[in-house]
């Protein structure tokens, strides 16, 4: 006879099969909802716990502030809360003095402008941007107006974006 005959029950060593014992009857054995439960301490879960905390006043509003919340496992409320902590402030009530009179329309009406204040505005870098030359066109203008009234202007030659002439004549004025 080997080790897994023993274990499994089946054949002896005379090789005869071992008659079976029946069962025994079982009962059906159940908890009530509180001894089946693994949540632990049931009576202390369903008691109902008062915390009260308190706080110092403010200069706005001295004095020693009180809150105090009554808790259980399914609900909490809080039973007093002292004046001046949040969440207390009573609702003003609204006082209409017009009496259903509507306010005036603000009126949003372009205003005329002078014509010095409009050439005064016009001295920015964005009037001119749609006029044929652009910027530099207008700036010119201004350039040839100034050097007719007798103020020395400084000329620098005209290059094309990218042009290193002026780097090369640096190069050269080093070199000499």
């Amino acid at each position: 006879m080997g080790l897994f005959d023993r274990l499994l029950g089946s054949k002896s060593d005379t090789g005869g099969n071992t008659p079976a014992k029946p069962a025994p009857k079982q009962e059906a054995f159940f908890l009530d909802a509180d001894s089946s439960s693994s949540m632990g301490n049931v009576e202390f879960m369903r008691r109902s716990n008062t915390i009260r905390r308190t706080f110092p006043g403010t200069a706005s509003s001295p004095g020693m502030k009180e809150i105090v919340d009554e808790v259980a496992s399914m609900e909490a409320r809080t039973e007093r809360r002292s004046p001046g902590l949040p969440g207390t402030e009573e609702a003003m009530a609204e006082i209409n003095l017009t009496g259903g009179v509507p306010k005036p329309v603000k009126k949003t009406f372009a205003e005329q402008m002078s014509k010095a204040e409009l050439e005064d505005r016009m001295k920015g870098s964005a009037v001119g941007v749609n006029v044929p030359g652009g910027p530099a066109a207008i700036k010119k203008e201004k350039d040839a107006a100034a050097s007719t009234q007798g103020q020395p202007q400084i000329s620098q030659q005209a290059s094309k974006p990218g042009d290193i002439d002026a780097f090369k004549a640096w190069a050269k004025d080093l070199s000499s």
